[in-house]
């Protein structure tokens, strides 16, 4: 089966107010960021989502102090820096975001930053044959949800620790590579869960577009309400045909996200039961943020494992 929406593309460049003050802070750091990773003991790392900070953070160990601009709820799309922002990137030592679109109204105040500092927009360093793309040809920035894909952006990422701090080298490889480790049994883990959904019934019905890459690599139909930014319109179109294939292949629940409003999904449950379906919510999935820090899902593998737990009870009939 296979759905396909027209998006509508509205790509915002905003940070032309932010800029001034940009270019005067830049200014002050003529001598680069290597002065002040002499001077501490830690590299200060500043990132746009949690799912660049905390795998980051493993990684860097005690050697590094990631800050993330964005924290739960917080929907990349729409996010605009604010001074505080400014404020914590100037005072940065390397910057990394994801790229390809998501923080599509900081990519002035990046282009600036990075004449003084490392700045890696980490999803533009993976093979570009692997990224996906929608009918308009727009690039999918959701790339944290393949694994494989993942793992490259976050060794690109390391291999800018490793510049920045290069006695601390071996250090950051070797936590590289147990994170990796990690992040290997998890898609293992992931699935043989997914697997035992029946193939029927592996449609999975989220706020917006978010899930390509996961229902590519673990074989899972995906629909979502708004395109690849939370900035397309849902259409009343859109709505009924997510209600037709979920009636024609008695798909058992959808799914809200967390920093998407769920009104969308909770038209199409109702637009469903009018059709003679019922359609329950399967649950919160996080897309474009994670969980509270300090919890499980605030974590970049735990975040994972939540949403495939979920997807795996709500799509197999409530067993787990």
């Amino acid at each position: 089966m296979e759905i396909r929406k027209k998006k509508n593309r509205k790509w915002k460049r905003w940070a032309l107010m932010m800029l001034a003050g940009v270019s005067l802070l830049a200014a002050c750091q003529s001598a680069g960021s290597s002065t002040r990773i002499a001077d501490n003991s830690q590299l200060k790392v500043v990132t746009t989502i949690a799912q660049i900070a905390e795998p980051m953070s493993v990684i860097g160990g005690d050697r590094v102090r990631v800050e993330s601009l964005m924290g739960p709820g917080v929907d990349p799309h729409l996010y605009k820096a604010t001074q505080g922002d400014i404020g914590k990137l100037d005072s940065s030592d390397v910057i990394f975001y994801n790229g390809l679109h998501l923080e599509a109204n900081m990519l002035k105040v990046f282009e600036e930053l990075g004449k003084s500092r490392p700045v890696l927009a980490i999803g533009e360093a993976v093979n570009a044959e692997q990224l996906l793309k929608d009918e308009e040809g727009a690039i999918d920035p959701h790339i944290w949800f393949d694994i494989d894909l993942w793992k490259q952006a976050l060794a690109a990422a390391t291999e800018v620790l490793k510049q920045a701090s290069p006695e601390d080298a071996d250090y950051f490889e070797s936590n590289k590579e147990a994170y990796f480790r990690q992040m290997d049994e998890l898609k293992l883990e992931a699935a043989a869960k997914l697997s035992q959904i029946p193939k029927e019934k592996r449609v999975l019905v989220t706020a917006h577009d978010a899930f390509g890459y996961f229902g590519r690599m673990y074989d899972i139909e995906v629909v979502g309400l708004q395109g690849l930014s939370t900035e397309d319109e849902v259409s009343l179109s859109d709505i009924e045909e997510t209600v037709k294939l979920l009636v024609d292949y008695q798909v058992p629940a959808v799914f809200i996200e967390s920093s998407i409003n769920p009104d969308s999904i909770q038209a199409v449950i109702e637009g469903a039961k009018k059709a003679g379906l019922t359609v329950s919510l399967g649950g919160e999935l996080f897309s474009d943020a994670m969980g509270d820090a300090g919890t499980e899902e605030g974590t970049y593998l735990g975040m994972y494992r939540h949403n495939v737990n979920t997807i795996f009870v709500a799509l197999n009939g409530g067993e787990g």
